[in-house]
């Protein structure tokens, strides 16, 4: 057992790995507080309203759990590539371009972990939440004291569940990530791109040590899931 564990960690150790990890610790970094704002967000917003406009915007967000990565990765790079308006106007006028780059990665992983948030509080705001806050509205509370007195303690087991979830397939986004961050090594080649990368070149003790790696994750994430099913 020790000359595995002693491989694995002499794997890990490696420039290009030890690269790939700290991109994808520094990209969760990032992404984590913005789901977590977000995805309640737009969790509330769903469960709460209706209309023409919600529907459109709920199908927006569903989108990625059911279309192709790499097609999303295509669509978002026709959207914001450098030749587009939406791209050009960033670069021109903030000098900020998103393809290619480390805002790439993180765009990639927000838009794959999104929906594994927002479905979660969208379904227990449109539980027990919904006449928990009507009942807030009958006794004179704000919208604001209704919502953080209210709502964010009833639904919090569902919220640190999403964030879980969302934080894993973020981890393991590949398709979109490849799409716009062109998988450049050292710059914006996740762990899971990594993997591809050491399965490419034939390098498959690497591979296996960023699986090992990944699966270890992964498996402490659907424990806490799980406990906090439970709880």
């Amino acid at each position: 057992m020790i000359p595995f564990w002693s491989g694995i960690l002499a794997t890990l150790r490696e420039p290009d790995t030890l690269a790939s990890i700290r991109l994808s610790v520094h990209t969760t970094c990032v992404i984590m507080p913005l789901l977590a704002v977000c995805g309640v967000a737009l969790g509330y917003m769903l469960g709460r309203w209706q209309g023409r406009w919600i529907s459109l915007l709920d199908f927006m967000v569903t989108l990625p759990l059911v279309f192709p990565p790499i097609a999303t990765g295509f669509l978002l790079l026709m959207l914001l590539g450098r030749r587009s308006i939406i791209g050009s106007f960033l670069q021109k006028t903030m000098g900020l371009e998103l393809i290619f780059s480390f805002w790439s990665v993180v765009l990639a992983a927000f838009i794959a972990g999104l929906p594994l948030i927002v479905k979660p509080v969208q379904a227990a705001i449109r539980g027990d939440t919904n006449r928990l806050i009507e009942a807030a509205y009958v006794l004179g509370k704000s919208p604001a004291t209704t919502f953080f007195k209210v709502v964010l303690p009833s639904i919090r087991k569902s919220i640190a569940i999403g964030l879980s979830l969302a934080f894993a397939r973020s981890l393991g986004e590949v398709g979109v990530t490849l799409m716009l961050g062109g998988n450049i090594s050292g710059k914006t080649s996740t762990i899971s791109l990594e993997i591809y990368n050491a399965v490419f070149t034939g390098e498959y003790d690497r591979a296996f040590a960023l699986v090992f790696l990944l699966g270890t994750v992964s498996l402490l994430l659907i424990l806490l899931t799980r406990r906090l099913a439970r709880e």
